[in-house]
């Protein structure tokens, strides 16, 4: 089948032609209502939650079948509305009892699960022991030989607890030509840090958290990661695994480090300039723990449109269905409905989903409600392993994850901006919309390897997911930033992410459509986006296309 390589941009109207722009419709079935309901009912307490293995989620996924059955989808699986995904669950046991003991100093200091550190055994074993492994400071744990930048230079790891920082050093300098600024790189990511320390041989990653830096308060780190951890078994996924990997508090590791006769703070300035050294702490580490090991599967759910031309090339829009489900422990609301993270996206999916099943697409479409999100990307990293269509016939994917619902703005955030050829695009419908694309207000914050869209661009396929404007119609940029910042603050992976009858969904159902339009117009089109000549994920496209 010919692919049309996408080269040259027309300017302003990004690659979309002149005749394109005349002929391209938004479509009405995509409303405010139609968002509405859906996020609603799938943000109900009668969900539970959404956590892949409970009630709740098997009622989340058959919600979504019926839906896609009212659509008119087909199966997306081969005749099969899911695609099981096998995972294992470690669980730590005794929490309340677990201590990270680290001597130094002539004494033992004592670190608290939860309060102090979080830690879990990535390796999925009953029982794993660290015994007086040697504390090493590493700066921000890279081996990035494109920046000519290696923490780990003329350093052993192996059998050694490291402590990093989380994001990288373009963040803490500000320095737009050291790595990427502000701009967080994969090497920033926390998924990155224990996947080196793993190839180095530690037997221990810690990372620093820092609010700023991480994109997210301490709270969040303690509610994802002190319940069960999934991850996929080692059959599907045989990458190295440190045996203990986790986080520590800033304050513990400032504790920690004067303990040593250090000074975390000046420590933690010097890692981000070129030159630094490891510095050895003098100090040993100590954690044992039993963990609770168990097998099980959750389902990303796939409807279908088929293309009536080239049903063998598909366009990908992605959205999770799973979220953090009932904690009993907690005191008033138990559930974690997951209004905006992420009823939002699969509202956004089944609009869109309608839309193209009035349209007949030339190309396949495929809606996929993926799982396992919250624990690491796992049913969108499972899908591009076992994919329905194969990578190569995979124009693009299309994300959606927590579509604020602030009200009609005057501009789309583009998460990760300056990857792909799909940000023409959609620059292009945002002003035949009257609105405007802006950079990602936080790109410190690493939001494009946050979510599922992050799987497809590992795999090559080029990927674009967006945030809800910050320029809102009524109040400007102060009343967006303030809004989005609250729900952060607040709500992000709370109990406080409820469904709100007075919410306005204009803006957020806006989006949808300017998505829905980036996908039609491949849909019925020959063009194939490509990667920016500066992305990292471009030479893996170029590999799987033949160019």
């Amino acid at each position: 089948m010919r692919r049309v390589v996408l080269s040259t941009l027309i300017a302003v109207a990004g690659f979309a032609t002149s005749a394109q722009a005349a002929t391209a419709s938004f479509s009405p079935v995509i409303t405010a209502q139609g968002f509405r309901d859906y996020d609603k009912a799938i943000s109900s307490d009668y969900m539970q939650g959404r956590k892949p293995g409970t009630e709740g989620a098997q009622r989340a996924t058959a919600y979504i079948v019926e839906q896609f059955k009212k659509l008119g989808l087909q199966p997306g699986n081969n005749g099969s509305w899911f695609q099981t995904v096998p995972t294992v669950s470690a669980t730590v046991q005794n929490k309340d009892a677990l201590k990270l003991n680290i001597i130094e100093g002539g004494g033992t200091q004592s670190f608290a699960y939860g309060a102090d550190m979080v830690v879990y055994d990535p390796q999925d074993k009953p029982h794993v022991a660290i015994t007086d492994s040697p504390v090493v400071f590493l700066g921000y744990g890279i081996d990035a030989p494109e920046w000519q930048w290696n923490d780990y230079a003329d350093q052993d790891v192996k059998g050694k607890t490291v402590i990093v920082l989380v994001n990288d050093p373009g963040y803490a300098t500000g320095d737009p030509k050291l790595f990427k600024g502000r701009t967080m790189t994969y090497y920033g990511r926390w998924t990155y840090k224990y996947e080196e320390c793993a190839r180095k041989g530690a037997a221990a990653c810690l990372i620093v958290h820092d609010t700023g830096a991480a994109g997210y308060p301490w709270t969040v780190v303690k509610n994802s990661w002190t319940g069960p951890q999934l991850s996929l078994p080692a059959s599907e996924d045989p990458a190295p695994r440190t045996p203990v990997v986790g986080w520590l508090t800033t304050d513990s590791a400032r504790r920690l480090f004067a303990k040593a006769g250090l000074n975390f703070d000046d420590l933690k300035s010097a890692a981000s300039k070129r030159g630094f050294k490891p510095v050895a702490l003098n100090a040993k580490a100590s954690i044992a723990f039993d963990s609770k090991i168990e097998t099980g599967s959750a389902n990303n759910v796939l409807g279908l449109v088929k293309g009536t031309k080239h049903p063998d090339q598909v366009i990908v829009y992605s959205a999770h269905w799973d979220h953090f489900g009932v904690d009993p422990k907690l005191n008033g609301d138990q559930i974690f409905n997951g209004a905006i993270d992420n009823g939002t996206g699969i509202a956004a999916l089944l609009e869109i989903a309608g839309a193209f099943a009035k349209r007949k697409p030339e190309r396949s479409v495929l809606f996929l409600a993926d799982t396992l999100e919250e624990s690491g990307l796992l049913g969108s990293l499972y899908y591009t392993m076992h994919p329905v269509f194969p990578l190569d016939k995979t124009v693009a994917d299309i994300n959606m994850d927590a579509m604020d619902v602030i009200g009609p703005t005057k501009n789309v955030q583009i998460i990760g901006s300056g990857q792909s050829q799909l940000e023409d695009m959609l620059k292009a419908v945002l002003k035949r919309q009257g609105r405007y694309a802006s950079p990602d207000a936080t790109p410190e914050n690493g939001f494009y390897f946050r979510s599922d869209h992050f799987s497809f661009a590992k795999a090559g396929v080029p990927a674009l997911m967006t945030g809800t404007g910050n320029d809102e119609v009524n109040g400007g940029t102060a009343a967006g930033a303030a809004a989005l910042a609250d729900y952060t603050a607040h709500r992000y992976h709370t109990p406080m992410d409820n469904f709100d009858p007075k919410w306005d969904f204009s803006g957020v159902a806006e989006d949808a459509q300017a998505l829905y339009e980036v996908g039609n117009e491949l849909a019925n089109s020959d063009q194939w986006p490509q990667w920016n000549s500066d992305s990292e994920f471009r030479a893996k496209r170029e590999k799987m296309m033949g160019h």
